[in-house]
């Protein structure tokens, strides 16, 4: 199966975000959990009781799983546009 993109498309610019201290580019506006699990962050943070690993889930801002902080708050990063700059900490998570 072949997919075609239309040639004319205009793609957002790329930015540039610290992820625990590493530098992560992704298109400016996508959402902070896609950017996240396209750079190869699947766990965003741990289980409170089994500490187990968590990632995005429902990507509509729901189930609080990809709650983790961004510039110092605590954010969901399915709702956080990606902007230059940003600050991610995901605690340690693999």
């Amino acid at each position: 199966m072949m997919i075609r993109s239309d040639p004319d498309a205009v793609r957002p610019p790329q930015v540039r975000f610290l992820v625990d201290g590493e530098m992560v580019t992704a298109p400016a506006g996508e959402p902070l959990a896609t950017a996240l699990a396209a750079a190869g962050y699947l766990g965003l943070r741990r289980s409170p009781r089994a500490q187990a690993p968590r990632g995005a889930f429902c990507f509509m801002g729901v189930c609080q799983e990809c709650a983790i902080h961004v510039d110092g708050v605590l954010r969901q990063a399915c709702m956080m546009p990606v902007r230059d700059g940003m600050i991610v900490e995901l605690r340690g998570v693999p």
